[in-house]
């Protein structure tokens, strides 16, 4: 039916599942079944004001729904027999439909089965005839009782009464079914007893049971020493449905080894199911199964038929034919309307519901499985809400300028060859509403700010437009709120609700937001309001407001001091000056330059590396003891620069850098400014002194010769002295003494008493 009320709704809302009813069958007519308005969470005067209404799965309407109080009730007599069959669970579909919003909820009613049918065999007596050979243990198969109640009122077991010949065994079939099997306990003797009579009785298992009770006659027959034998003990056969009467199902076929009487085969079906009767027939004569009428797949897909082979002598043997049906695809699908809304908002939003439509088809496989589509490129699509029902909801935003109506044609079509179809028409037409959004010219917008830039800069604008007029039209911006657990960056800028500008609110810091990203909403002023965001990347730029930091040497000490061998080649490394800046990219670029030294021409520093190498080789001209001040810059505009200072000793060896180390001035903590202060004073008092002194070397010369002459006549050849430890005058420099050196490594000291100068040579030390 079409419901011509304003309406929209989603498909999670559409459908929903209630509860699973049960009621016995054979209930009487108004007998309750449950309080559907209970289950739904509703009043009776809300179940009445939305109209409730039930539709049924089916032609014929068994439940009534009372709007009034919401009751389920019997509204005519259900056979659980007659609807089902064998079947289980028996179930009872229905739909109910609600206004007001549309909804529909789908349910069930389980028909549970009373034990109202006792189990009932064929033939009141039952015929057996069995060899006086046959041994102890064969066992001979019998008719079945048939009870069409299922699950426990079924047909349980079977007994028989008191008999020194015969116990019964119940056995259970691949369809569930219960039959009965004559074992032989004592060997037959015609002679004494030519017939055994006794009877069966099949029970169910209902409260109470049912029973029903046959006669068998066991004829005892004289040997025949050959008992027919089938081919195969179970032939399986595939038919197609709807196959014509008197189609060839199979051919059974058995040998006798006998020869006369005793070897012709009578074939016959067994009657353990009068569907099985009223189905198939078998030639008795050449074993053809044939059909006595079509066959259905939708009623019956399995048929388990028993095949008896009798020969003369009364000897028969059994074999089990199971038939299965191939369904056809005879049954086309079957589209229902169940819920339409005839108008629709041409604002209703993605997935909105127009209609609510079942398919049926009632094949299986393939051919029972269906597929909807639509004709034509609509905006609207189909969605599957169970295994067959869909909901016809829109896929496209809707625009009732450009299209007022659309008339929609949905298909459903099976998957069976040759496929079939069905298809219905639906009309639905579109009304007015504000159904433009404002749209952003970017769906990214980055905006450059340098970091300390200060608060109220603009940065930027952002812009939007709405297709719409008037107040529809008029666009309001505004920052979006952040997720949870996020940094709260909508403190750091501000979007000026009007016109859009972007505006920073403080100063901000490179080195500890480079960039953040928020989200800015537009929103339009119709009813109801509409609105659309996009991302807004703030990248902040660096400034040079760091200066490089110098690692090493460190910047506490007064002087880093480094030892330089006097052999030292050009190149030769002396340290490296380690520095970082906290700014980044070309503002942490750094480069290193000898800023002031104590001999300029000395050393060098690497550019880029920071490594302080000589810069040619260390002659004996150079002073003992160097400083060095390397400057660091970076590349920023304007650049900013540290210093570092280092202390170079040049010394001949390991002892000598102690001595150097010892009297080192910066050692002791003094200022390298006035040490270079005292020299340049030296060098002046030197020169002031050499013309004076001049004179009197030149004297002291001429008579140190005179005197050397006349002791050279007096004395020995010259000859080496050696000075151990001790010897030493008490204000000479104590090697051996000194706190870094153990008094094991003491060296020996030779001197010719002819030597004019003051060298001397380590030449090996005492251990």
């Amino acid at each position: 039916r079409a419901v011509t009320l304003f309406l929209l709704l989603c498909v999670s809302g559409m459908r929903a599942e209630i509860p699973l009813y049960s009621v016995p069958e054979e209930a009487e007519r108004g007998s309750f079944v449950a309080n559907i308005a209970k289950d739904l969470g509703l009043s009776g005067e809300e179940l009445s004001a939305r109209q409730a209404l039930l539709v049924a799965d089916g032609e014929k309407q068994y439940l009534q729904l009372n709007q009034n109080t919401g009751d389920l009730v019997v509204r005519e007599h259900m056979d659980r027999e007659e609807l089902c069959g064998q079947s289980e669970p028996c179930l009872v579909r229905f739909e109910v439909l609600l206004e007001s919003p549309l909804q529909s909820f789908r349910a069930e009613v389980r028909l549970t089965d009373i034990n109202d049918h006792a189990p009932v065999f064929l033939n009141n007596e039952i015929v057996l005839k069995i060899p006086e050979s046959a041994v102890p243990g064969t066992r001979f198969l019998l008719e079945s009782a048939q009870d069409p109640d299922v699950g426990n009122n079924s047909l349980q077991h079977y007994s028989i009464s008191s008999n020194e010949y015969f116990h019964v065994y119940t056995g259970q079939q691949s369809d569930g079914r219960r039959y009965a099997e004559l074992v032989l306990d004592r060997a037959l003797d015609r002679e004494q007893q030519a017939e055994v009579a006794f009877s069966i009785t099949a029970v169910d298992g209902g409260t109470p049971s049912r029973s029903g009770t046959a006669l068998i006659r066991v004829v005892v027959l004289d040997i025949n020493d050959n008992i027919p034998v089938f081919t195969r003990s179970l032939y399986k056969v595939l038919i197609r449905e709807n196959s014509s009467q008197d189609t060839l199902v199979v051919v059974v076929s058995a040998s006798d080894l006998d020869s006369g009487t005793n070897g012709e085969i009578a074939y016959s079906i067994f009657q353990n199911s009068e569907k099985n009767l009223q189905t198939f027939k078998i030639n008795p004569g050449t074993g053809q199964i044939r059909l006595k009428k079509p066959l259905d797949y939708e009623e019956t897909k399995t048929y388990e038929i028993h095949v008896q082979a009798t020969d003369g002598g009364g000897l028969s043997a059994h074999c089990k034919v199971e038939v299965q049906v191939e369904d056809a695809n005879d049954n086309a699908p079957e589209v229902i309307i169940t819920s339409l809304t005839n108008t629709l908002s041409e604002a209703a939003p993605l997935n909105t519901v127009v209609a609510l439509f079942n398919v049926r088809d009632r094949d299986a496989g393939d051919n029972g499985r269906t597929t909807c589509e639509l004709a034509g490129e609509q905006p609207f699509s189909i969605s599957l809400l169970a295994s067959d029902s869909y909901a016809l909801v829109t896929s496209e935003a809707l625009d009732r300028e450009e299209v007022e109506e659309y008339n929609v044609t949905v298909r459903a079509r099976d998957e069976g060859s040759p496929s079939l179809s069905a298809s219905k028409t639906l009309l639905v037409r579109l009304l007015d509403v504000n159904d433009n959004a404002p749209t952003f010219i970017q769906d990214i917008y980055t905006m450059v700010m340098s970091e300390n830039e200060p608060a109220g800069t603009s940065l930027g604008r952002l812009r939007a437009t709405d297709a719409d007029a008037g107040e529809n039209a008029h666009v309001r911006y505004a920052i979006g709120a952040p997720p949870p657990g996020t940094p709260a960056t909508a403190s750091f800028v501000s979007v000026d609700a009007e016109s859009g500008t972007v505006r920073t609110l403080r100063r901000l810091d490179y080195e500890k937001v480079r960039a953040f990203e928020l989200v800015v909403r537009a929103s339009d002023r119709g009813s109801p309001p509409l609105s659309t965001q996009a991302v807004l990347r703030i990248v902040v730029q660096d400034e040079n407001d760091n200066a490089p930091v110098v690692l090493h040497p460190p910047p506490d000490s007064s002087a880093a001091g480094e030892l330089v061998p006097r052999w030292a080649p050009s190149g030769y490394l002396v340290a490296k000056v380690v520095a970082v800046d906290a700014d980044a990219g070309q503002n942490a670029w750094l480069s290193y330059e000898l800023a002031k030294a104590t001999e300029p021409g000395l050393f060098r520093v690497g550019l880029h590396s920071g490594e302080v190498r000589t810069a040619r080789a260390v002659t004996e001209r150079d002073a003992p003891r160097q400083r060095l001040v390397v400057l660091v810059r970076d590349r920023g505009q304007p650049p900013r620069s540290a210093t570092a200072s280092l202390a170079v000793a040049l010394v001949h060896g390991f002892s000598d850098a102690l001595l150097q180390l010892d009297h080192d001035p910066a050692s002791k903590q003094q200022p390298q400014v006035a040490e270079e202060d005292l020299l340049t004073t030296y060098l002046i008092a030197s020169l002031a002194c050499v013309s004076s002194l001049f004179l009197l070397s030149v004297i002291a010369l001429a008579t140190a010769k005179l005197y050397k002459a006349r002791l050279r006549a007096q004395l020995s050849p010259p000859s080496a002295n050696c000075y151990a430890d001790g010897d030493f005058a008490s204000d000479a420099v104590d090697v051996g003494g000194m706190g870094t050196l153990s008094p094991a490594y003491r060296y020996e000291v030779c001197l010719t008493t002819g030597s004019g100068r003051s060298e001397f040579q380590f030449l090996r030390p005492v251990l």
